[in-house]
């Protein structure tokens, strides 16, 4: 089931996004981090957004089995007075022994729905490039917006890898 999960809740699902996060990093996603990475790297980095989230400045959903969240994915809401329309998809995550089950495709649907509640209509977010969640998003609409080299440190520490910008417009979600 994909939910949002509420600010007054964000707490009680802290070690599901840290086991998420550090399963996904050491699984190879280019999600911010560089091995060594572990369990208590990624609760100081939930831990981090949680003021985020109670003030409304970020929203998060949650894809759960049961009680266990088992995939997640935030919006950042763009909070300069000339960026009011627009927010960015981050931590697009789903725990490696929970993918191929359709969950990440419901993730960004419930997000797109939200931002569109929200009165944003341009939604953007990097990916590495290469990496499967380029098909993903380009399955649900995304465009490319352009590709930026050397963007970020692959997981590894070492190699510096490419990243490809997707872009958004809700109001073509009806054409």
């Amino acid at each position: 089931m994909i939910r949002e999960v509420p600010a007054s809740g964000i707490r009680d699902h802290l070690r599901d996004l840290a086991d998420i996060l550090a399963a996904c990093v050491a699984d190879g996603a280019s999600v911010g981090f560089v091995m060594p990475f572990g369990a208590a790297e990624a609760l100081r980095f939930w831990e981090g957004l949680v003021p985020e989230i109670e003030s409304g400045d970020r929203i998060l959903f949650g894809a759960f089995e049961g009680k266990r969240m088992v995939g997640t994915v935030s919006l950042a809401l763009a909070g300069m007075p000339n960026q009011t329309h627009r927010a960015e998809i981050s931590k697009m995550l789903v725990h490696p022994e929970f993918r191929r089950r359709g969950l990440a495709r419901g993730l960004v649907e419930a997000l797109l729905i939200r931002a569109e509640q929200q009165g944003r209509d341009l939604i953007t977010l990097d990916t590495r490039t290469g990496d499967a969640a380029q098909h993903l998003y380009a399955s649900c609409g995304f465009l490319p917006a352009g590709e930026i080299p050397e963007y970020a440190l692959a997981p590894e520490g070492t190699a510096r890898r490419d990243a490809t910008l997707f872009m958004y417009r809700l109001g073509a979600r009806a054409a």
